[in-house]
């Protein structure tokens, strides 16, 4: 560290459990953030504002004026923009902070890309809205040993849990993945083995229920509190439990979640069916009635789609997206292809429109 780098991170050097030698270890460190939507923006700043050397954010989005009232990041200009979150919270961050390397990265989180995107860092951060995408990082988690922070937040609820892989492996497991005993004794159960399997039927979303920004922010500061933990190594003091909380009702609960469970199909059976793309499913965003098509390396034209498309509905664009309104349904595609159709959650239509106004 420099002195300008013992100037800015003073406080935080004061804090014992950090130190000269701990920030020394943050501002050498890698994260990855999945989702920079109400958790994911404060995970972001937060961490950035930490020291810590290296953020890759992920986000498949673009920012709307909905996303305001709690995605501390964004501002109106952004969403007038329509913006990419991945690529606002990157121009934000480095006003922020020049000493940290920020990386926003627009794309989707899927099985083809995660080894790309998530390799070399040593904490993700869950800021996602859907299982689909947690089996998946929980899949790449425990295949190659990197922590992860669990976290989910609708309404005035969230909850979080820390996933530390090694849990329960016999020694010569551990050798083969190049864990210590020492790393298997910290470790604990995966996502898979709380949640073997996705919720099923009507579930609330922020769609259903709202979302108050107080909420996501508690659960995002518990996230970040366990990263930087993990980042500086005490390992010691991470909280061990699923904790769940509700800011209006006053309640909080943390829960042990026990060891391993028995045969597991991910940290037992070391069956890695999300990672393998076995799972994909098309995903209704969150907060939106809006499906999103997953086609990819089919780069657009933004011109030739303007000068095709301006005739038939309201166009707009920018270097990183463009979007289409021929009411009651609005379709913002991506430079790669991918799109989000909002005003519909059925994927049969949203494919339909997508063939209809894009190419099959």
């Amino acid at each position: 560290m420099d002195s300008g780098d013992h100037e800015r991170y003073s406080r935080q050097i004061l804090y014992r459990h950090i130190g000269e030698a701990g920030q020394e270890k943050l501002l050498a460190s890698r994260a990855a953030i999945v989702g920079c939507g109400a958790l994911g923006s404060l995970q972001a700043a937060l961490l950035a504002r930490a020291g810590v050397g290296e953020l890759r954010i992920i986000d498949r989005d673009y920012v709307e004026a909905s996303n305001l009232q709690r995605q501390t990041l964004f501002d109106e200009r952004d969403a007038a923009e329509c913006l990419p979150k991945a690529v606002a919270a990157e121009a934000h961050l480095k006003q922020a902070t020049s000493r940290v390397c920020v990386q926003g990265i627009v794309a989707d989180l899927t099985a083809e890309n995660a080894s790309e995107l998530l390799s070399g860092v040593q904490v993700i951060l869950d800021g996602t809205d859907n299982f689909e995408t947690r089996y998946l990082i929980n899949d790449f988690s425990v295949q190659n040993g990197i922590p992860w922070v669990y976290g989910a937040a609708v309404g005035s609820y969230g909850m979080t849990m820390t996933i530390v892989p090694g849990g329960g492996l016999p020694s010569d497991a551990l050798a083969q993945e190049g864990l210590s005993s020492e790393a298997s004794a910290q470790a604990g159960p995966c996502l898979a083995c709380i949640f073997p399997e996705p919720p099923t039927g009507m579930h609330t979303t922020c769609d259903t229920e709202g979302i108050i920004g107080a909420a996501a922010s508690a659960i995002a500061s518990i996230q970040v509190a366990e990263a930087l933990k993990l980042l500086v190594g005490d390992r010691q003091a991470l909280h061990g439990k699923l904790i769940s909380l509700d800011v209006w009702e006053n309640r909080f609960q943390a829960v042990d979640p026990g060891q391993p469970a028995e045969g597991c199909r991910t940290c037992q059976r070391r069956e890695f069916v999300y990672l393998a793309g076995e799972r994909a499913a098309p995903i209704t965003l969150c907060g939106r009635n809006s499906v999103q098509i997953h086609e990819r390396r089919r780069p657009v034209d933004f011109a030739e789609l303007e000068g095709r498309l301006k005739s038939l509905g309201t166009v707009r664009s920018n270097p990183f997206v463009f979007q289409f309104t021929v009411a009651p349904y609005e379709l913002t595609i991506f430079s790669d292809g991918r799109a989000i159709i909002k005003g519909t959650t059925d994927p049969g239509l949203a494919r339909s429109l997508y063939a209809r106004y894009i190419g099959a």
